[in-house]
């Protein structure tokens, strides 16, 4: 082996090593990671609602549906709840009430699922 390739492997071992599905898994699957993740997530559904609100008070450019739902969708559930309360935003439009309740029903079945699988 050339000296030249000794020397910069401590370098380059890192930057080229690439996780296995499995060991990517494990590394993000902590219930620390899971926490943030879903605080994240949250968060910024929370602050989308709000944002849109503003915007729609302001008659700007809005935040599409389907992006405030995609949010949910992916765990931000509770910050939309969150914010449809506190801003009193979106209540009234059916077609989307019932997209995100089918969006929270489907996170609980899940929700019950894994509990029944790992408790």
């Amino acid at each position: 082996m050339a000296w030249g390739l000794v020397l910069l492997q401590p370098f380059f071992n890192p930057l080229c090593r690439i996780l296995s599905p499995m060991e990517s898994f494990a590394v993000f699957s902590t219930p620390a990671n899971i926490a943030a993740a879903l605080g994240i997530i949250n968060f910024a559904a929370f602050a989308a609602f709000g944002i849109d609100k503003a915007r729609a008070e302001r008659r700007q450019r809005r935040i599409s549906e389907a992006t405030l739902l995609q949010l949910a969708f992916f765990g931000g559930t509770p910050g939309a709840y969150a914010a449809r309360t506190l801003f009193r935003y979106k209540t009234r439009k059916q077609p989307f009430c019932n997209q995100l309740r089918t969006i929270a029903l489907i996170q609980l079945g899940a929700l019950i699922v894994l509990a029944i699988l790992f408790i």
